[in-house]
């Protein structure tokens, strides 16, 4: 008798966990794709031809996620802890706009608003803690 139940109890499980959707909005999708493409600049592992292809093609959807962000009307009027410190910190959330504006690569950019130049990146020794 139960195994007669048990295909009608799978199928209607999985009506219910496919019904339940879940939703970012353009912030979340920005700040995932921002860690995306830094990780793409930061992993080792990488060789420079496919860093260059993932970095370039992340790097093209940033724009687009930026440029959604900046457009979205309902964050005009949210005062949510993540909105106000996105916009507080325009350089590092707006990474690509901003290097452009300033003229440097996204690496370039975030690395400077960070806190970590090339002079110091060139001192730095390696060693064990």
């Amino acid at each position: 008798m139960m195994k007669k139940f048990r295909p009608i109890l799978l199928t209607a499980i999985c009506c219910a966990v496919g019904a339940v959707s879940a939703q970012a909005g353009t912030l979340e999708n920005l700040e995932r794709e921002r860690a995306i493409v830094l990780d793409a600049y930061l992993d080792q592992a990488l060789k420079p031809a496919e860093r260059q292809s993932k970095t370039q093609v992340s790097r093209t959807r940033l724009i687009d996620l930026e440029r959604m962000v900046l457009r979205d009307k309902s964050l005009a009027g949210k005062n949510t802890p993540r909105v106000r410190k996105a916009f507080d910190n325009y350089d590092l959330t707006f990474l690509v706009h901003a290097s452009t504006e300033a003229n440097r690569s996204v690496l370039d950019h975030w690395l400077e608003q960070i806190g970590v130049s090339t002079h110091s990146l060139m001192n730095t020794r390696l060693g064990r803690r």
